[in-house]
């Protein structure tokens, strides 16, 4: 567990940064004199609408490149021909999505027309945007296979943001317009996506091999019914992740200002999610070779220790947000209507703590052999997002939107804790997980009612403070996690330099 533990450790500081450069970022998208609303809402809609093309383009091709790498790195070496072949795939399906998505514009631009013109606008600017994020998967997903997460987050969470940051700052300045600004915003995933390559062809760890072995053939059926699966479900998945974004647009006057607040909202809880997505670089290849070797123990201990370490991050973080929200806004000099995002970043927070909490069962389930239930899931999970989303954001609007978000991601991972111990005597939660619920309640409590009569900074600084210092030491003392003290020592090493 502790390469696991290294890797996700040092990729969740450096997603971190990454987001501090992404709040810089916001910031800058909502403060007053720069950008307009519905400007900063067409960027958020731009960002769904591709992760949707990448989706269905990639036709789950990554799950395929880690899935089956260790069968090919046993048999195959430095002839596999895994990434040749999952690069062609996506291509072609990156091809059927741009053809559709040109021959749809009539329909597009009925449904958006009215509510979203920008989008309409820009449209044609979606398809490098998707098609740079359908290159990065892929070879995301061969980095990982490498032990190479740290570097691929650097890429995806830092390089990125600071990329749009020198787009925003180049707008600020006068040097580009807004149309340029989204057309080299478009370009951005196929920045990152050249650098990685550069950076793996260089390595020696990619080389492209078209001749399809024995083992592909042999295991043909196999992948297909695999990536057929897990295509669906990841598509379907991604699309209910997107699709209140997609409604906001649709149904919302305003749509597009609209949007900006809920942008706002989403982009502050998907800091939430940060250790999320370091952990699942890191433990992807392990929970692979686990199955593979049928070592049960192994992978209920990473389903465990990713729950209760996430739901340490999630709760606290959640807990700060609450905390300093709107004071924040105010502190900072953010335009005054974003105040209204506080309901959906606490709707939209709880529903990262939900999912973060239940741990990385859909990662299990995917490199398992019941990966057909991630696509079963994933329809339970559309049938209750797409009707919730739709009626709720009519009727309730931003909030409604994040209100289906956490009623649907709530059901969906309850049903994969249910099949995963039915199924495997899998089973995330311990007592512990029961008293980081607690810990962070009292933290809050405590902290906010003892510093409620303040205001601006000093307000911001000492709730903060004082809530982290309750926490942290809550959750120490009662070791509600394997890894605190073993992290906890080794950062005293560091410092004091002893054994």
């Amino acid at each position: 567990m502790s390469g696991i533990r290294r890797q996700s450790l040092i990729s969740s500081a450096v997603i971190y940064v990454g987001f501090a450069v992404g709040l810089f970022n916001i910031y800058l998208f909502t403060k007053q004199g720069i950008f307009e609303k519905e400007q900063f809402g067409l960027y958020n809609a731009f960002i769904a609408v591709a992760l949707t093309m990448s989706a269905f383009s990639g036709l789950a091709m990554p799950v395929y490149l880690i899935k089956f790498f260790p069968y090919y790195q046993s048999h195959r070496g430095n002839k596999n021909e895994q990434f040749s072949l999952a690069l062609s795939v996506s291509l072609i399906g990156f091809g059927l999505i741009a053809l559709m998505g040109y021959a749809g514009k009539d329909l597009v631009i009925q449904k958006y027309g009215t509510n979203a013109p920008d989008l309409i606008t820009h449209y044609s600017w979606l398809f490098p945007l998707g098609l740079g994020m359908t290159l990065y998967s892929l070879l995301e997903a061969w980095a990982w296979n490498f032990q190479k997460s740290v570097f691929t987050n650097l890429l995806k969470e830092l390089i990125w943001r600071l990329y749009v940051t020198a787009l925003i700052l180049s707008f600020a300045a006068g040097w580009i317009d807004f149309n340029e600004f989204v057309q080299i915003f478009s370009l951005s995933y196929l920045f990152i996506a050249t650098v990685l390559y550069i950076y793996l062809f260089g390595s020696g760890k990619l080389r492209f091999h078209f001749e399809v072995s024995r083992l592909t053939k042999r295991l043909r059926k196999i992948i297909v019914r695999l990536c057929l699966f897990i295509f669906c479900g990841m598509a379907v998945l991604q699309l209910s992740m997107v699709f209140d974004s997609l409604v906001i647009a649709s149904v919302l006057q305003g749509a597009m200002a609209q949007l900006a607040i809920y942008s706002l909202a989403q982009n502050m809880a998907a800091v939430i999610q940060a250790p999320q997505r370091g952990l699942i670089s890191a433990t992807i290849p392990k929970l692979s070779l686990a199955w593979k070797e049928k070592n049960m123990s192994e992978i209920q201990r990473i389903y465990q220790r990713s729950s209760i370490n996430q739901l340490i991050f999630a709760a606290g973080i959640l807990s700060l947000f609450a905390l300093d929200f709107q004071e924040g806004i105010e502190v900072v000099g953010l335009q005054s209507s974003y105040q209204s995002a506080f309901p959906v970043v606490i709707l939209l927070g709880m529903a990262r703590l939900v999912d973060m909490g239940t741990g990385l069962n859909t990662q299990i389930l995917q490199t398992s052999t019941k990966w057909r239930f991630e696509f079963i899931s994933g329809i339970v999970l559309l049938l209750v997002m797409l009707p919730c989303s739709y009626w709720l954001t009519k009727s309730y609007g931003i909030q409604g939107a994040a209100g289906a978000q956490l009623i649907a991601i709530t059901i969906y991972n309850l049903i994969r804790i249910v099949f995963l111990w039915k199924k495997f005597q899998l089973f995330p939660f311990t007592w512990r997980s029961f008293w980081v619920i607690v810990i962070g309640s009292l933290s809050y409590g405590i902290a906010h009612w003892t510093t409620h009569t303040l205001s601006g900074w000093v307000a911001l600084l000492s709730q903060s403070v004082l809530f982290i210092l309750l926490y942290a030491i809550g959750v120490y003392h009662m070791n509600l996690s394997p890894d605190i003290k073993p992290v906890w020592q080794a950062i005293q090493k560091k410092i004091t330099g002893k054994a």
